[in-house]
């Protein structure tokens, strides 16, 4: 994630930083972002980036981008937000995923328009 900001910001892109506190206290985090905003918790960083964010790009990652995604998803099957919402699919890193996802159309769980 912090090439693509870097790039981004080289760009002239405007980029925010959103840090919750647990990426600083373990020093999990490097300086990408010309601004930084730090919150508390996980919950809290994805309910700034619904409200700072134009659109939502998961990028390949593990646990907590896979809760990002079905949850900024899930809110947009309840009409919460219309932002854009895509996957950058890396080498194939999601294609597991999408195969699921189709699975579970398949099944009648979830539509496709979803």
């Amino acid at each position: 994630m912090g090439c693509v900001s870097t790039t981004a910001a080289v760009h002239g892109r405007r980029v925010l930083g959103i840090i919750p506190s647990a990426f600083t206290e373990k020093n999990l985090i490097g300086k990408t972002c010309r601004k930084e905003l730090k919150v508390a918790t996980m919950h809290e960083r994805l309910l700034k980036m619904m409200e700072f964010g134009d659109a939502f790009i998961a990028l390949p990652g593990g646990f907590d981008t896979l809760k990002e995604l079905f949850q900024i998803v899930s809110w947009a099957q309840l009409n919460i937000h219309q932002k854009p919402i895509g996957v950058l699919n890396v080498n194939g890193f999601f294609d597991d995923l999408l195969s699921f996802l189709d699975h579970v159309v398949k099944q009648k769980f979830i539509t496709q328009s979803t």
